[in-house]
């Protein structure tokens, strides 16, 4: 087997380990692709080095299908497609014990807190698998992962036909929420500062406005008869976003915060008591979360193969961070599969 281990800031390692086998409990993925993420960038720059345990192997947004299973495991056979849902729970903490295990307390996020995809042989615990239908190509079930944040984002929402929703930032997975949110029937803008975004977005059929041309407020208010957004979705990660979403909602509308702020922002609170506002976090997915994201992959109701801008190799994940890194680009997938020799 082949796998590419993160070793420190920009640096990774391509090893040949042996593969084990499934222990019991287990299934043992081919992986065919893994998708880049944002966090995947933040460990390749070096910022969560003190959550990493190096060399490690990282990765979670990915497809692949099964080779063996471990002992005492059972409805899974080899050949099978599957993806993953990479998080492991306790069980037994608060969040746990209220029915919130993807928020646990002691969450080990798969490929982050324990070995990830990146790798052409992994063994995961069974019980995170998610069946993927025949016939669904490999490389656009990679982008299961990230829809299904956005099912999550739009169901925490509680977006329905009837909203107008607002979606700040043109990112992967501000354009699958936009996807998402149109698949309720909702009316949806995106909002995003690069004209390649916003190129990419209007060819799926999702409004787009560059806020630097013209006032996001006014547009709204034109587009609502004066009422404003329902719903407004953070996804940019800047201060300028959170302060556009509380300005665009109508009263009791909801902003829902989907970008990770690891800082403090300031917020305009007196909005949030003028017009009774809500306001969500939005944090990882739930089993129904993932198994709409296959449905609508599946149907081709969110764009995943126009999403995929590049394709590597193990051998050159290098690229992938860089391109990443370089923006232009929506989601570079690294190709796991064993190459004959």
């Amino acid at each position: 087997m082949t796998a590419a281990a993160y070793t420190g800031s920009r640096s990774f390692t391509l090893d040949e380990p042996q593969a084990a086998p499934p222990q019991p409990g287990q299934v043992q993925i081919a992986v065919a692709f893994t998708g880049l993420c944002g966090t995947d960038l933040h460990i390749f720059h070096g910022d969560m080095d003190s959550r990493v345990s190096m060399p490690a192997i990282i990765g979670h947004e990915m497809s692949g299908t099964i080779t063996a299973v471990g002992e005492g495991v059972t409805g899974w056979t080899p050949g099978q497609p599957v993806t993953v849902m990479p998080t492991v729970s306790c069980g037994t903490c608060p969040a746990c014990r209220r029915g919130n295990s993807h928020i646990c307390h002691h969450l080990n996020f798969v490929g982050i807190d324990s070995e990830g995809s990146m790798q052409s042989r992994w063994n995961v615990p069974a019980d995170i698998l998610v069946a993927l239908p025949d016939g669904l190509p490999l490389d656009e079930a990679a982008l299961i992962e990230p829809t299904a944040v956005a099912v999550h984002d739009v169901r925490r929402a509680k977006v329905t036909a009837s909203d107008f929703v607002v979606v700040i930032g043109g990112g992967p997975v501000g354009q699958l929420i936009a996807c998402v949110a149109l698949q309720q029937g909702a009316r949806v803008v995106l909002v995003e500062l690069d004209a390649g975004r916003r190129q990419t977005a209007a060819g799926f059929g999702i409004a787009t406005i560059d806020p630097t041309e013209r006032s996001l407020v006014d547009y709204v208010m034109q587009e609502t008869d004066g009422a404003g957004a329902d719903v407004a979705f953070e996804v940019s990660g800047a201060a300028a976003g959170v302060n556009s979403a509380v300005d665009v909602l109508t009263t009791r509308g909801r902003l829902v915060m989907v970008a990770i702020h690891p800082k403090p922002k300031e917020i305009d609170l007196h909005r949030f008591f003028w017009r009774e506002l809500e306001m969500f976090g939005a944090r990882l997915y739930q089993r129904e979360d993932f198994e709409e994201a296959v449905r609508l992959v599946a149907k081709g109701a969110v764009p995943a193969r126009q999403m995929i801008s590049r394709v590597v190799s193990l051998q050159d994940v290098t690229d992938g961070f860089l391109a990443l890194e370089s923006g232009g680009v929506m989601k570079v997938l690294v190709d796991c599969r064993e190459v004959a020799k």
